[in-house]
């Protein structure tokens, strides 16, 4: 039951953008043991954008990864923000800097106006990080979140 029914959830991407975001996150985690989501909604309800992915992620029990390395891409289409939420697992191994030129590749992209190439392109580089400091081991390895876009308000 949803408390609210009369608030309905944007559909930001048409589906050749979606299918686009969702094959990133999919080959992403092809050779790795990481989690890849990516949450979008219209408004930031929190100050800062860093506090709301850090919200999500938790709300989306992303910190329940095997080996903690779960990284949630976030952004606020109307208020133009946007974040990346590591977990304690992948983010000692990358460092704050890894992040901050994720950040700002995915800027780049999103300002020649194409959004879902640049999450796609970010989440294509956060997985190569992911495949170097937590490969894929076929024994222990599985698909621990879904691969969908979740869909804020």
């Amino acid at each position: 039951m949803r408390l609210f029914p009369f608030i309905k959830k944007k559909d930001f991407f048409n589906k050749a953008e979606k299918e686009q975001i969702v094959q990133a996150i999919r080959m992403a985690e092809k050779e790795t043991s990481g989690e890849v989501r990516v949450y979008v909604e219209s408004k930031n309800p929190y100050v800062d954008a860093i506090d709301r992915a850090a919200d999500i992620f938790y709300k989306l029990k992303m910190q329940n990864t095997d080996h903690r390395n779960a990284v949630l891409l976030y952004v606020a289409m109307k208020h133009h923000e946007l974040a990346l939420f590591a977990d304690e697992g992948i983010y000692q191994k990358t460092g704050a800097e890894y992040w901050n030129q994720a950040v700002k590749n995915m800027i780049a992209r999103f300002k020649s106006d194409d959004i879902p190439g640049g999450i796609a392109d970010c989440v294509k580089q956060v997985g190569e990080t992911l495949k170097e400091k937590f490969p894929y081991i076929p024994t222990e390895d599985k698909n621990e979140l879904p691969d969908e876009i979740v869909f804020g308000h």
